[in-house]
């Protein structure tokens, strides 16, 4: 009886286990119920985002045009109180120009008397040796004429002084009308931001919008700049009254003492005289001596300056012996002791040269404020020099108004002589009769 076998062929690859089979199995299921479960976390926190940002996207909107808004009423409210502001120096330089110009003209008024005394010190100034007197009439018509000059002086300061203040309240006007129009700028650019939403048409990317804009500030400085804005024009508004009720007070109070100008006489303008010259020989004094300053500033000038070139040499030096230094070979160029002491050397030059130059120009300041005083000292001297001499010729004045050519009413020389007395103190020195 015979067998047959039959003949079998394997792939010529690795076998598996069917314990390895069942194990690849369950990996691939595990697998699986892994991924579906991260597709299903995955889509839950999509839509979880998805509505996070879309309320996020929403109420950074809505927190948005409520900053907008906000922003838009502060800057009204600031806008209102600064118009306030600018309403009220409106007021102030429309009186103030009023006051200034009622004391123009009072200061034009007093050029009639002045120019009636002008021409009887001309005719007074003839008078030879011993006629030149300082007789009661003569005193009393330079304290005329002093009395006049300070009323002159007086409103003149006053009117610099309203003048000032007016410029002043121009520029503080200038700048509060600047703010009120940059609010308004500002908030009709804030309105049309507010009115602008996610489906306007003239939206788009921009290149760098979170970008600090050029010249841009902080809250906090443009809170400060408007409070100090404010400040500035309640500070200029302070003492505007103080000025429109001086320069009242000044016209009055140059009428008073033109009106008592009589009562006045021998002591004030011998006073006068003696301060005048007084104030002359103190100019005379600081001319000298500013010009031996000057000449000692010139000299320092010029050996400040010698210096300074004798220290380019000595810099041209160290920067050539550093710059041939740098021309070694290999090794050999490094930094040691020699470069580094060439080093601190060409900066102490520069140094020097540096403390040289700004110490003349120092001195060329010094020099300019020296000979600039110089020239204001020479300018009073000769105003003062001809204050004293209007002084001295004023003694013809009083011949020419007691005709009542101006309606002032002189009172007799021995009740003037008396009332001098009294106030000069002078009646236990004077022998009784």
């Amino acid at each position: 009886m015979a067998f047959r076998s039959v003949t079998t062929m394997e792939k010529p690859l690795q076998h598996i286990s069917l314990t390895d089979w069942y194990a690849r199995l369950n990996q691939m299921r595990n697998i699986a119920d892994a991924r579906r479960s991260d597709a299903f976390a995955i889509r839950h926190a999509s839509r979880s985002l998805r509505n996070e940002t879309r309320i996020e996207s929403v109420w950074a909107n809505y927190e948005t045009n409520e900053a907008l808004t906000d922003r838009i009423s502060e800057l009204n409210r600031w806008k209102d109180i600064i118009s306030k502001t600018f309403e009220r120096i409106e007021r102030e330089i429309d009186m103030l120009q009023e006051e200034k110009n009622a004391t123009e003209r009072e200061l034009e008024t007093l050029a009639g008397p002045i120019s009636v005394i002008a021409e009887c010190l001309t005719m007074r100034d003839g008078r030879l040796g011993s006629e030149i007197t300082y007789d009661e009439a003569d005193t009393e018509i330079k304290n005329e004429l002093a009395i006049l000059e300070n009323n002159q002086r007086l409103l003149a300061d006053r009117c610099q002084k309203a003048w000032e203040k007016l410029t002043r309240l121009e520029e503080v006007r200038f700048k509060i009308g600047m703010e009120i129009e940059n609010k308004v700028e500002a908030v009709e650019l804030d309105k049309s931001q507010l009115a602008l939403d996610r489906n306007a048409a003239n939206i788009s990317y921009k290149p760098d919008p979170t970008r600090n804009p050029k010249n841009s500030c902080s809250y906090e400085t443009w809170l400060e700049h408007v409070k100090n804005v404010k400040l500035l024009a309640e500070n200029e508004l302070a003492d505007t009254y103080a000025i429109r009720e001086a320069l009242f007070v000044c016209r009055e109070k140059a009428r008073n003492m033109l009106q008592s100008q009589m009562e006045r006489a021998e002591h004030t303008i011998r006073k006068r005289i003696f301060e005048t010259q007084r104030a002359r020989n103190e100019l005379e004094w600081q001319q000298t001596k500013m010009k031996e300053e000057m000449e000692r500033a010139v000299c320092e000038i010029r050996n400040s300056e010698q210096a300074l070139r004798d220290k380019v040499d000595a810099l041209k030096l160290a920067e050539t012996r550093l710059e041939n230094r740098a021309q070694r070979s290999g090794m050999e160029l490094c930094m040691d002791q020699a470069h580094d002491m060439l080093c601190l050397e060409v900066e102490k030059l520069r140094e020097i040269r540096r403390r040289l130059m700004a110490k003349i120009d120092e001195s060329k300041t010094n020099f300019n404020l020296l000979e600039e005083h110089a020239k204001r000292i020479d300018v009073d001297l000769e105003n003062k020099q001809h204050a004293l001499m209007t002084d001295i010729r004023a003694l013809d004045l009083r011949m020419r108004l007691r005709g009542g050519e101006f309606g002032i009413k002189v009172a007799s020389p021995s009740a003037q002589t008396d009332r001098n007395i009294v106030l000069t103190r002078m009646e236990k020195e004077i022998p009784k009769e």
